[in-house]
């Protein structure tokens, strides 16, 4: 929203002031609840500089460096932009070299790497995206095995994945829960409950996509072997619904027959100014 790219505009001014940073900052943030947050400000450059320079067309280092060097801003000529496209930028993790560590992520960083995926649209760029680190199914089955906590995202994203054709196997309290609102799947067994179970399934090829997220650790019986099982069996494991989202707009626009391959000229010959 246009309030929010405001607000970030705003704040990034009165930080990069306050800490009197020439050249490179680097400040994350966070939308929630039609609120933006500061997470963190780093007076320095990142991994991300370079992708965000492909996007916008801006070289960013380059620019940086004249400011360090003595030059002024109004001296570079920058020109305020819309951008027309969506980048996504995707973490890179090694988790297919230790296959007995759990690849459930959290705030340490874990990731080698970083892609990005660049197209007309949200889902077609994380798409892309994912190409290039895990590509997503167009077709197959899904299975969904959620945390109590997270279901009350679940339907829509279920409801996604079944208009895109796909079949969806879940474990018994999921699988409860989606019956509740009308979206129909199959029982699959937890390892603890017998066979053939959620390890058979995909070990034989039977799962296409993997939506867990974690129980945690006050959880009666540890879930860190599907996940496992799929880093294992190369199947795409996604963690969070966030994702789980994002995957489904993402196979939905690549099966609408929109993607395409345009060199970054392209699509910066696109850009209009404000």
């Amino acid at each position: 929203m246009k309030k929010h790219i405001d607000t970030i505009e705003e704040y990034t001014r009165r930080i990069a002031n306050e800490l009197k940073v020439t050249g490179v900052i680097n400040i994350q943030y966070a939308i929630c609840k039609d609120k933006v947050y500061v997470l963190e400000a780093n007076p320095r450059a990142s991994r991300t500089v370079p992708l965000v320079s492909k996007v916008c067309s801006i070289p960013m280092a380059s620019l940086a460096t004249r400011l360090m060097m003595g030059e002024k801003i109004k001296d570079l000529n920058l020109q305020k932009r819309l951008i027309p496209h969506v980048g996504v930028k995707e973490a890179v993790f090694p988790f297919n070299m230790f296959p007995e560590v759990d690849p459930v992520l959290g705030p340490e960083m874990k990731s080698t790497g970083e892609v990005l995926g660049i197209a007309k649209s949200f889902g077609l760029a994380y798409w892309k995206a994912q190409e290039a680190v895990t590509a997503l199914p167009t077709k197959g089955t899904v299975l969904i095995t959620v945390a109590e906590r997270d279901r009350s995202s679940l339907i829509e994203v279920a409801r996604q994945f079944v208009k895109a054709g796909f079949k969806i196997r879940a474990t018994e309290g999921t699988q409860a829960f989606l019956a509740s609102y009308g979206v129909v799947s199959e029982l699959i067994l937890k390892e603890h409950e017998g066979r053939p179970n959620i390890t058979d399934a995909i070990k034989n090829k039977e799962i296409q996509l993997v939506i867990n997220t974690p129980s945690g650790k006050l959880s009666k019986y540890d879930d860190s072997y599907i996940r496992k099982a799929a880093i294992k069996y190369k199947v795409p494991c996604i963690t969070s619904l966030t994702a789980a989202m994002a995957a489904a707009r993402g196979i939905a626009a690549y099966c609408a027959g929109k993607s395409s391959v345009k060199s970054i000229q392209q699509y910066h010959a696109a850009r209009a100014p404000v």
